[in-house]
């Protein structure tokens, strides 16, 4: 992009036809790549008045510049080709205002899923091709032209740059052909007003009485994912509300109704009347939209449990309730000293957490795996807050020249890189060493003997895993494959044979996922699949930093370490973190490791198993009963608080109402007014005062 501009520019100075050429396919192919990865430079360059319509533009003048400098100034071809270029430009207007306004009147107030929104017609959207990147795909269509003046102008053959520039301009006008249809009435989506009165209509019929709400950035959408399957599973009526549009995208498969509610306005207006306990596993400013609301009382559940600043941000204070797993969350807000008082606090445990599967004891594989997961930089530049820029390389290196083979599996946070150039560079360093580890270990004899006795299984496991992509993609198409957030809205309803067999086919997915490499094989894994707590299952130790994901692989039970990377020492570094007190605790160089490898391959060895026992049951809570039965019951009683108090209210309500309707009524008895011999004074009866 840098250097194909000026070159095409140099290339019509000189005049140099060839070097124009491969200059302008340059240009095209660096903006066609950067658009398809999403580059930050496209947003860069908008801002800079470089965006992408002038740059085509600039490419065009180039390619007139380049016509007079071949001395063609004064033929039809150029005549043409200018021709051309402004009619294609001035065509621009009308399609950027078509698709605009398509797309305008296509966006519904909210977006839901699992919400039945039968008593409006929503139409089926405009075809992906239309409206999807319109305005970079309408600009491409310069391309016959530029192509068919540029052979005309080496061959000399002027019909073949008229062709070019007559194609061009008719498949602008049929691009725009193709929109004016999606104006019609039929094609809009109904009127706010209509839609937000179909979604109360649902409101009223379901009922409500959990609330889970939830906003942040697209990148948070796992905060609110984690909590889905507790949501499910909650006793009552479940609804999720979310802000952002964007976000609703991220959120995973559910069968809890779910209402995306972008302006404040909406949400405020909404019937929610019958809910009696709001959720947030985020603090978010949007939060406050419905703290306001008086007869649902408001908990804070969070989306992990550790030592970190942020689990007991003072910002808990404006909640009725605070949830935490076990007794460290409260010692934790004790300690902090941030205002939460004790009596608002609940232990529940972590619903979450029953996928994860206990230790045995020793080793599933002849190899033991390691789980590196460390957490990503933060939004400081804490030394604490991540190992990757301290000491990530140094595990994974020792952990590769220990002396018994060893597998790692290397899952970064989502978040890893987003701010900190450094950390995004120590990630890449690292997946570089795991995969040259794993070329490394493939080419050795002993598991080149592995490989080829499970290559059939490992095969069969590929294809089995094609299998399940394909029918999950079959599953998933209706309503979020295709067409927009209105049409999603219409379609995806609950689909109770769907759901089931989704969940069966994800449980095969990740069983054949794991066996479609070998036991021996280190392993980068990121996206959503699979998820942490399969990694967990599949390791028999772990290595991360002061994070919610210690305190989760904890309920393992497995060996584990955390690393220490702002150098507090062991012994502060223990004090200050509760999760940390069953751990081998790494210093930046990682020469720990070894204790940690030996608890895994030696039973005996490990002596903190009985340690890491009781940090279980002091950080998650007791094995019974379980979490999701303490989070229902937990749930029941603050509905039954928040029913209480709007009862009272409703009957102090009522109580003024009525003094206000009859001032007389339960007005007190005038008072006797005595003279100095205790004699009642007639004329001095004091009158009854007003309640009004």
């Amino acid at each position: 992009m840098g250097l194909g501009y000026p070159c095409v520019l140099i290339a019509a100075l000189i005049p140099q036809l060839w070097f124009f050429v491969a200059a302008a396919a340059t240009t095209y192919a660096a903006d066609w790549y950067l658009h398809q990865r999403g580059s930050y430079l496209i947003n860069r360059l908008s801002k800079v008045r470089a965006g992408l319509p002038i740059r085509f533009l600039l490419r065009q003048m180039m390619l007139l510049l380049l016509l007079a400098r071949l001395d063609l100034a004064e033929e039809p071809l150029f005549y043409a080709a200018a021709a051309c270029f402004l009619v294609f430009y001035g065509l621009q207007a009308p399609h950027g205002a078509l698709s605009t306004l398509i797309r305008l009147r296509r966006v519904m107030p909210v977006v839901t899923r699992n919400v039945d929104l039968h008593t409006i017609r929503i139409p089926d959207a405009p075809p992906r091709v239309l409206l999807h990147r319109a305005g970079e795909k309408m600009l491409h269509l310069d391309i016959p032209a530029f192509v068919g003046t540029l052979i005309a102008a080496r061959t000399g053959v002027d019909l073949i740059g008229y062709l070019g520039a007559g194609l061009t301009v008719t498949l602008a006008v049929v691009y725009i052909l193709l929109l004016v249809p999606y104006l019609r009435g039929s094609r809009q989506v109904p009127p706010p007003a209509t839609v937000l009165k179909a979604v109360d209509g649902w409101l009223r019929e379901y009922r409500p009485t959990t609330v889970l709400y939830f906003s942040g950035s697209n990148e948070s959408a796992y905060q609110g994912n984690m909590w889905l399957d507790a949501m499910a599973r909650t006793e009552g009526r479940p609804l999720i509300i979310m802000r952002e549009r964007a976000l609703t995208a991220q959120l995973a498969e559910t069968s809890v109704p779910v209402i995306c509610v972008p302006a404040a306005t909406h949400l405020m207006n909404l019937d929610l009347s019958t809910v009696r306990v709001c959720l947030y596993p985020a603090n978010v400013g949007k939060n406050i939209h419905i703290l306001r609301v008086p007869t649902m009382k408001h908990v804070f559940i969070g989306h992990g449990d550790s030592d970190k600043l942020a689990s007991v941000n003072p910002y808990s204070k404006v909640y009725d309730e605070v949830w935490t797993a076990g007794r460290a969350g409260r010692d934790r807000y004790a300690l902090a000293d941030v205002g939460i008082r004790d009596e608002d606090i609940v232990e529940v445990g972590r619903p979450q957490l029953e996928p994860i599967k206990g230790w045995s004891g020793s080793a599933e594989h002849p190899v033991p795996t390691v789980l590196y997961a460390p957490t990503w930089e933060g939004w400081d530049d804490d030394p604490g807050n991540t190992s990757l820029l301290s000491a990530g390389e140094n595990i994974v290196r020792r952990l590769l020249a220990a002396e018994d083979p060893v597998r790692i599996i290397y899952k970064p946070h989502p978040f890893t890189g987003i701010r900190s150039a450094k950390a995004k560079a120590a990630d890449a360093r690292i997946r570089a060493m795991l995969q040259a580890a794993a070329a490394e270990r493939a080419a050795e004899p002993r598991w080149a003997r592995e490989a080829a006795a499970a290559c059939a299984e490992q095969s069969a496991a590929r294809t089995e895993l094609e299998r399940v992509e394909a029918r999950l993609a079959e599953l998933a198409a209706p309503g979020r494959s295709k067409g927009d957030d209105a049409q999603e809205s219409r379609v995806s309803l609950v689909d109770e044979a769907r759901e089931k067999e989704t969940a069966a086919l994800r449980a095969q997915w990740n069983d054949a996922y794991w066996r479609s490499f070998g036991w021996w094989e280190h392993r980068t894994v990121t996206g959503a699949q699979p998820k942490l707590y399969d990694c967990f299952n599949e390791s028999d130790a772990m290595v991360s930093d002061i994070s919610s994901v210690v305190s989760d692989f904890i309920a393992s039970g497995k060996p584990y370490a955390v690393t220490d990377s702002a150098a507090l020492g062991a012994e502060e570094f223990k004090r200050q973190n509760t999760a940390v007190r069953a751990a081998v605790i790494l210093s930046n160089g990682a020469e720990e490791l070894d204790a940690l490898l030996a608890a895994v391959s030696d039973p005996a060895a490990d002596t903190l198993i009985e340690a890491r026992r009781e940090l279980k049951t002091y950080l998650l809570g007791p094995d019974e009963p379980t979490s999701m039965e303490r989070f229902n019951a937990a749930v029941a009683d603050l509905a039954a608080r928040a029913e209480a108090r709007n009862a009272n209210i409703d009957q102090r309500l009522k109580e003024q109402r009525l003094a206000v309707l009859d001032p007389e009524a339960g007005a007190p008895e005038p008072e006797a007014v005595t003279d100095a011999d205790g004699v009642p004074d007639v004329e001095a009866v004091t009158e009854p005062t007003s309640t009004r």
